[in-house]
């Protein structure tokens, strides 16, 4: 039976990246992907480098904005780590950091951006809050519907098709094992191992690892069943919209202070139009299907051009090239999951969140904690431990 030292499920972002942080540290590592790499959310996504708080977290009350506003540190570091990616990995990722700013074009958005960046300055994120004219110098494409704006200068946006793929290259040089087309399909824990079944093209083969890593993303809660744990990461089917390619006019990440839309314009010239507008899970015997590609609502493309045409009026100049959709995987209070599940000695967990914008930072930390039990910085605000109340039935099985 082959032996590692950790096993990671799943062969996104966070996988990958993971396998580079832990075979970088000395582990030994081996990644099962039972699909492609980079094949679901972390290659689906429209690639935004979102750092100040999403409008989606700060909008239900301010009991709930306080708490979502503990992610902000988190945010920080990422932003950190991404402006070196690309040196780190030797790899082109089409990194462009050049600012984002997030728009308010009513008075209720207004104050919104106000309790937003009040929050941002609390937890040491310098945000700038604009004045309607402030963000139009800044940025002359805006509409003159806009009162205010928050900017951020570190935020931006990557090209997903090339940062997961690169980190598998390098996690293979520092000697991980990247396996495609093969399965997890059972898991249990023997002693101070994990003894795990593959299931390949080739056959079935078991092999042990003394510690696992749940990387799976939106599958992460059926993955977690393997071990006998539950864990709240729900699968949500989101949609992407692209244009034709266009000249050069939109430097900066946009997005909306009370409203799904984000906007980027990428090395090519296409405009990336997303902010979380749901498509819808395709159905197989009554019962949704995880694993096709969701079906797109048409009624939400419209809304979502809409909205990118009044922020941005030089929108409507420019064809819709295509749309398609993917799945991304939230956590039940909408913060991360990073750490070992209490009572699963060896189980770890990294989900939830922003998955691309967070993912390289779950990565280093978790990289950090498997190998030496700690981290640098304090993850305990994201520990599964907070859900540990749901095991209860579970332990010991």
């Amino acid at each position: 039976m082959e032996q590692y030292d950790v096993l990671i499920i799943g062969g996104g972002l966070v996988g990958c990246a993971s396998a580079y942080h832990l075979a970088q540290r000395g582990a030994s590592v081996l990644l099962a992907e039972k699909g492609d790499i980079n094949r679901q959310a972390s290659g689906q996504n429209a690639g935004s480098l979102h750092f100040q708080l999403e409008h989606r977290l700060i909008e239900h009350g301010d009991a709930l904005a306080e708490q979502f506003s503990r992610i902000i540190p988190l945010n920080r570091l990422a932003a950190e780590l991404w402006a070196d990616l690309e040196t780190e990995l030797e790899a082109p990722l089409e990194v462009v950091m050049k600012g984002g700013l997030m728009a308010a074009l009513t008075d209720t958005e207004v104050t919104l951006l106000k309790k937003k960046h009040a929050l941002e300055q609390k937890n040491g994120m310098d945000t700038q809050l604009l004045t309607g004219e402030d963000a139009r110098r800044k940025a002359p494409y805006l509409c003159n519907k806009v009162l205010a704006a928050a900017y951020f200068p570190g935020e931006g946006h990557a090209n997903p098709r090339l940062v997961t793929p690169a980190y598998a290259r390098a996690a293979r040089k520092k000697g991980a094992s990247i396996r495609k087309s093969c399965e997890v399909i059972s898991l249990y824990h023997h002693k101070d191992r994990w003894i795990a079944t593959l299931q390949t093209e080739e056959g079935r083969t078991q092999v042990s690892a003394g510690k696992i890593l749940n990387a799976a993303g939106a599958w992460a809660a059926s993955s977690a069943l393997l071990a006998h744990i539950h864990l709240p990461v729900f699968p949500v089917p989101l949609m992407m919209n692209v244009t034709e390619a266009a000249p050069a006019f939109l430097p900066h990440l946009v997005q909306r202070a009370s409203a799904k839309l984000s906007m980027k314009q990428v090395a090519d010239g296409n405009i990336l139009i997303g902010g979380g507008w749901s498509s819808r899970f395709q159905m197989t015997h009554g019962r949704p299907d995880f694993d096709k590609r969701p079906a797109l609502i048409k009624q939400n493309v419209i809304r979502n051009l809409a909205l990118a045409a009044e922020l941005v009026p030089d929108m409507t100049q420019h064809h819709l090239l295509r749309c398609w959709t993917g799945v991304v995987g939230v956590t039940a209070d909408q913060l991360p999951l990073l750490g070992e599940v209490p009572g699963f000695p060896g189980y770890y967990i990294a989900a939830g969140g922003s998955g691309f914008t967070l993912g390289p930072v779950y990565a280093r930390l978790m990289g950090e904690l498997m190998t030496t039990g700690a981290t640098a910085y304090d993850i305990s605000l994201f520990s599964p431990a907070r859900f540990d109340h749901i095991n209860g039935f579970m332990k010991g099985g």
